[in-house]
């Protein structure tokens, strides 16, 4: 039993190693934060068009001037600029920890015949980073790098479970 749970807790440290040295080693970017200058101001009154009110008029909140009219405007496309950062950012983390976990993969199939309780627990490691890879890569709000991202993921789990179980014994 105590195998078992070194090889869990193994693959788990190695995932949130991957996990933790991305973040510390390539920040996400930062959201942008709401400008002082619209604090207590109908900020439905900047996004209208043509006299269309999206949200009812809030009481006690100031009529924008000009220039947080523009503040507004910028703001709306920093918060813009971010998500298509944030979307290229998830982008990146997926494809990295896809590239760890296949590392992972091939370090525990190689060190098989000589440490399988490590190998198990690397192995272990790179299916969990995988699952990481796949969680980033669904943040990407892009549905054929998702498919593209499931079918990797699925290909690549499906060779690991030849090698690990299918392949070694064929040889015997």
């Amino acid at each position: 039993m105590l195998k078992v749970i070194y090889t869990f807790f193994t693959g788990l440290l190695l995932a949130t190693f991957v996990g933790v040295g991305i973040a510390a080693l390539y920040p996400a970017p930062q959201y942008p934060e709401y400008p002082v200058a619209l604090e207590g101001v109908d900020v439905c009154l900047i996004e209208t068009t043509a006299g269309n009110r999206p949200c009812p008029k809030a009481e006690g909140m100031a009529e924008p001037t000009d220039e947080q009219k523009q503040i507004k405007r910028d703001y709306d496309a920093a918060v813009k600029q971010h998500q298509e950062d944030q979307q290229r950012y998830a982008r990146n983390v997926s494809i990295t920890s896809f590239a760890c976990a296949l590392l992972f993969a091939a370090i525990g199939l190689l060190l098989e015949s000589r440490l399988k309780l490590i190998a198990d627990g690397v192995l272990l490691g790179g299916l969990f980073t995988l699952v990481y890879g796949i969680g980033w890569g669904f943040a990407t709000e892009d549905n054929v790098y998702r498919f593209m991202v499931v079918t990797i993921g699925l290909v690549v789990v499906l060779i690991l479970g030849y090698l690990k179980f299918v392949g070694p014994e064929s040889k015997r």
